[in-house]
């Protein structure tokens, strides 16, 4: 009966091992999703140099969003674009910002999806998913507007 009871107490020691491995992997696997978010958060900001470069790419901008959101543009003014929240989760919504700065403008590239985050920005039902689209849209952004703007 003691040989019993210490297989079985050793096993449940060994399965609280793994899953305490299991639960390090996933926490690790979120802040590197993370830090690739936010590597791509600053690789989706570009500054324009004047009024002309700046209409261009902020035009261009508009287009972008288009071709890369599940809905449609539902504002697109001086300042800001943005697509309508989608009514499924694991969809994108993408809107952009563009703050003056002289002649010139820094224009960024946001994104986000519905279910990506729980309760207090923990990771949501569909982060992986979410991650796989957000990170190469905005990492691509710098050169889609690049290419378009050198056209000229």
């Amino acid at each position: 009966m003691k040989t019993k009871i210490a297989v079985a107490l050793a096993a449940l020691a060994l399965t609280g091992c793994m899953s305490a491995e299991k639960q390090a992997e996933k926490d690790n696997a979120f802040s590197r999703a993370e830090n690739n978010l936010d590597t791509a958060q600053r690789n989706a900001t570009v500054e324009c140099r004047d009024e002309a470069q700046c209409n261009k790419a902020w035009a261009l901008t508009k287009r972008y969003i288009e071709q890369n959101t599940s809905t449609s543009v539902i504002r697109a003014d001086e300042v800001a674009i943005e697509s309508d929240v989608p009514t499924r989760s694991g969809k994108p919504v993408y809107s952009a910002t563009r703050i003056r700065k002289g002649s010139g403008a820094t224009i960024t590239l946001d994104a986000q999806c519905r279910g990506m985050y729980g309760p207090d920005r923990s990771q949501g039902g569909d982060y992986d998913d979410c991650v796989e689209k957000i990170v190469p849209t905005q990492n691509k952004f710098r050169a889609f507007l690049t290419t378009h703007l050198s056209d000229n």
